[in-house]
């Protein structure tokens, strides 16, 4: 019997495995695919020499993670750090960028500076308190309670006045406290990540702390893309004497080796799957009752040139979020959640080679896109991104050499964690982000003795951070090998 098992080899998978191989265990990762990652890989979607991002592109969360930053990501992985975070293009004027320097931000914002300060800036200057808040579960006692109350009442504040109907009726730029429409589409544009209503808890926090980190550890994109995390994750799981296994479908655990302790990077329904009735009655009510969120529909596509932005200084931003106004992106958001595909939607928008031109050949760039629609939709939503594209940059269409088109239906196929093309790992709501996927001070612990579950279906939830697979080791590692102290604890 070995000591440990992890099973895929997501971020997650990965973070658990390095931890557990870290304390001296001997541990197997084993994963479906043929190339660890997950969604967090790189790969040929379009043209042969455009590397592409398959799900995660940009980094907030890992420069922030402290289990990354225990890890030595940044020593260990070459990263470029915009000066702009994101930028959000608005018709007849120019675009709203926020900068990593939140001064800039302020300053070139005008009228709405002051309002984003208010929105941010104490957050900012809490960060770190902000960061242990929400880098953990929420069934806890904050350890900064001045930075858990700042955080908490903007949210309120935002999801309570900042909410939009499906005709567009409902915040303005007033109740929001900013003058125009730049500062309240800036906000709309990180709240959206969440794919959820913008009037609702989850969107407003996870907006907010977005916007955090773009003024604090910035925007960060992997050089030669995403896969170079992953990569870099196995090389440091295998020089500590661990095993990969690739291309191995497990169903139960029959289809593995016995171990002391195994660990699952996947989604609840695939817990429930796994050991079926020897999970108690009540917690597989409690799975049951777990909600996933609406799905993604994504386009990769390989230009001839940069995107012709009419504002150029999107040209400087990798992350850029598309849909106008907070209220046409609030619109959009609402039509997905009552089971329509919007016609104006919320598209997000990375342009990895405006700051790595490694991933494409030499004056040609790589575009990753995706849009929010309906779970499970089969629908192709190519001409739909590329319009909304050319809405903001005239001209693009005329770039494109090739695209790569996903819908919703075809991402939960090649990823199971994500059924029904959903990729947060469930909807993030504060009712799923304090019970992820149960009630419990430990929700990685399964009912099942040695067996754990590790994914972004636990706390603290959504975004490539690894805290989630850390959080799982740590507890197996205290319950079955009597090691109280992890390898990377913060």
């Amino acid at each position: 019997m070995i000591d440990a098992t992890v099973v895929g080899a997501g971020p997650n998978g990965l973070a658990a495995a390095v931890t557990l191989a870290a304390a001296g265990l001997e541990v197997q990762l084993i994963e479906r695919a043929d190339r660890v990652g997950g969604g967090m890989s790189s790969a040929e979607l379009t043209l042969p020499g455009f590397v592409h991002d398959v799900c995660s592109a940009v980094h907030p969360g890992a420069l922030a993670s402290p289990f990354f930053r225990a890890w030595g990501l940044e020593q260990r992985v070459p990263l470029a750090i915009p000066d702009v975070s994101y930028a959000h293009p608005l018709d007849g004027r120019d675009a709203a960028l926020a900068y990593l320097d939140l001064d800039r931000t302020v300053d070139e914002l005008g009228a709405d500076g002051p309002g984003w300060r208010r929105f941010v800036g104490p957050l900012v200057e809490h960060f770190a308190g902000v960061q242990t808040l929400t880098g953990g579960p929420l069934l806890r006692w904050p350890s900064d309670p001045t930075a858990a109350t700042l955080f908490g009442i903007r949210s309120l504040r935002l999801a309570a006045f900042g909410g939009v109907d499906a005709q567009g009726r409902g915040a303005t730029p007033g109740r929001l406290g900013f003058a125009t429409e730049a500062g309240a589409a800036l906000s709309a544009g990180t709240a959206a990540h969440t794919v959820a209503r913008l009037n609702t808890l989850g969107a407003a926090g996870a907006g907010l702390l977005l916007a955090a980190f773009g003024h604090t550890v910035g925007y960060p994109v992997p050089i030669g893309g995403s896969q170079a995390i992953a990569d870099a994750l196995a090389a440091d799981f295998t020089g500590r004497g661990g095993t990969i296994r690739l291309g191995e479908h497990v169903a139960s655990p029959s289809d593995v080796e016995p171990s002391r302790v195994t660990i699952l990077d996947t989604s609840p329904e695939f817990l429930a799957s796994y050991v079926g009735e020897k999970l108690p009655a009540g917690y597989r009510r409690a799975l049951g009752r777990y909600r996933r969120g609406d799905g993604v529909a994504k386009v990769d596509f390989a230009t001839s040139a940069p995107i012709p932005w009419s504002d150029a200084r999107v040209g400087a931003a990798p992350t850029v979020h598309l849909g106008g106004t907070r209220a046409e992106i609030g619109a959009a958001e609402a039509e997905v959640a009552a089971g329509r595909i919007p016609s104006n939607p919320y598209v997000l928008l990375t342009q990895p080679t405006v700051i790595d031109p490694s991933r494409a050949p030499e004056g040609q760039h790589t575009v990753w896109a995706y849009t929010h629609v309906p779970a499970g939709s089969d629908a192709d939503l190519t001409e739909t991104i590329t319009a909304q594209i050319e809405r903001f940059a005239p001209g693009f269409r005329d770039t494109i050499l090739a695209s790569a088109h996903r819908s919703a239906a075809q991402l939960a196929v090649e990823n199971p964690n994500d059924p029904g093309g959903e990729m947060m790992g469930g909807a993030v709501t504060v009712p799923q982000l304090i019970a992820r996927p149960v009630l419990s001070r430990a929700p990685w612990r399964t009912p099942v003795a040695g067996l754990y579950l590790g994914s972004a279906a636990t706390p603290p939830g959504p975004s490539t951070h690894g805290m989630n697979g850390w959080y799982a080791a740590a507890t197996a590692l205290r319950d079955h090998f009597g090691i109280r102290t992890a390898p990377f604890s913060r």
